[in-house]
């Protein structure tokens, strides 16, 4: 590997193979916005274990191995987001990223009821929208493991009213956001973490279909914050692959 340059170890869609994932992207965001030299490693799913497990320690809790992880220029290796944008930011702290404050303390529960009520809608569809054959039949066993019955009748079981239930907490988001009245992130003129958070996911419904992404949209009571918040975003946005 030559020197200073990351290796991003992101899962791929069918051909032309670019990122989906709103975990990814989180790290992808970060690198694009640190303005690191980096390039991108695609693993599918059934290759994540294996590619990962010579080299970190698996989770205690929920999959043992997952991406996104990266693998440092002195060769290490570091798996999961969060624990990567620790390292990231302390490794290279200009530009200024701030991590872990209050609105992203208030920002993740919201984030994570917000798409819970969404997996009905969102894991079927990337099976049948994104994933290539490689993948596929890893995401299906997993996932229908996850869920106890098969991803078209979690669709048409779960899936009606997801939208409706996900709503309320739609709109808290867009209250954070709109919380600092100067914009266009969550701390006004300053990116932090919760911007690529956010960034994140609204990349993964633009991915996964112009129907859904239009749909997250109006769920938030305020689609246009949103559009502007991903505009001014868009300078890290860009590359995907």
């Amino acid at each position: 590997m030559s020197s200073g340059t990351y290796t991003l170890l992101d899962i791929p869609t069918k051909e032309p193979r670019v990122c989906w994932s709103m975990n990814t992207w989180r790290t992808r965001l970060l690198l694009n916005y640190k303005g690191l030299d980096y390039k991108t490693e695609w693993v599918e799913y059934p290759d994540i274990k294996p590619r990962l497990e010579p080299h970190v320690p698996p989770n205690q809790e929920g999959r043992q191995y997952q991406l996104p992880a990266i693998q440092l220029p002195d060769g290490s290796y570091v798996m999961d987001s969060y624990k990567i944008a620790d390292v990231i930011n302390e490794k290279h702290p200009e530009p200024k990223l701030p991590l872990n404050t209050p609105v992203q303390l208030r920002f993740t529960p919201l984030l994570i009821n917000f798409m819970t009520q969404l997996r009905p809608v969102f894991v079927p569809l990337v099976a049948q929208r994104l994933l290539g054959q490689r993948s596929l039949p890893y995401f299906h066993a997993t996932r229908e493991e996850d869920v106890g019955m098969s991803l078209e009748e979690y669709s048409k079981t779960q899936g009606p009213g997801a939208f409706d239930r996900a709503e309320p907490f739609a709109r808290q988001i867009t209250e954070l956001l709109n919380e600092t009245p100067s914009g266009p992130y969550f701390m006004g003129d300053t990116v932090s973490y919760t911007d690529i958070m956010w960034a994140g996911i609204l990349l993964f419904y633009k991915r996964l279909g112009d129907e859904e992404y239009k749909e997250v949209l109006k769920r938030t009571g305020d689609a246009d914050a949103h559009i502007r918040f991903l505009d001014a975003m868009s300078p890290w946005t860009k590359r995907e692959d």
